[in-house]
């Protein structure tokens, strides 16, 4: 691939993840659809891990769309971010994608948690950090398709 192809890559890499940030954050932390209508005045937050993992997990009958919601809604909202942060950088280092994933989960966690807007919850440091792998595997399995395609014009 000429120089030229690779810097528009680069370049809607670049655009898309700056698009994607800002639709992370405002959906995070801003969004009335969440639950974020307002400061809570008996704030709940979680510690332990996968507590409540196996909670949504063990009362899935009960809880029905909204367990599923909150188990893979966590993973999947994080899965642009593995995919567009190599897109998007001319590092495209394994650990240092999954690193900031788990980086930038954890600023929306503490935020929640200072604010009292949303829920700060370890399970969800998990969640999207394991969304932030998925979003890479897709990404090196793309590139390596992509560069596969290219070799053979």
């Amino acid at each position: 691939m000429n120089t030229k192809k690779a810097k528009r890559i680069r370049l809607l890499g670049k655009v898309l993840f700056v698009v994607y940030i800002l639709f992370l954050l405002y959906f995070l932390i801003f969004s009335d659809w969440y639950g974020r209508s307002g400061v809570m005045e008996n704030y709940h937050y979680n510690m332990t891990p996968f507590r409540e993992i196996k909670r949504f997990w063990e009362y899935r009958e009960q809880l029905g769309f909204w367990a599923v919601i909150n188990l893979f809604g966590n993973v999947l909202i994080f899965v642009p971010f593995g995919f567009f942060k190599p897109m998007a950088s001319k590092s495209r280092s394994f650990f240092e994608t999954i690193f900031d994933g788990f980086l930038l989960s954890l600023l929306v966690e503490v935020f929640q948690f200072v604010s009292k807007v949303g829920r700060f919850d370890v399970d969800d440091l998990i969640l999207n950090t394991f969304g932030a792998l998925a979003g890479y595997l897709i990404f090196v399995v793309s590139n390596a398709i992509r560069r596969m395609y290219g070799a053979k014009r």
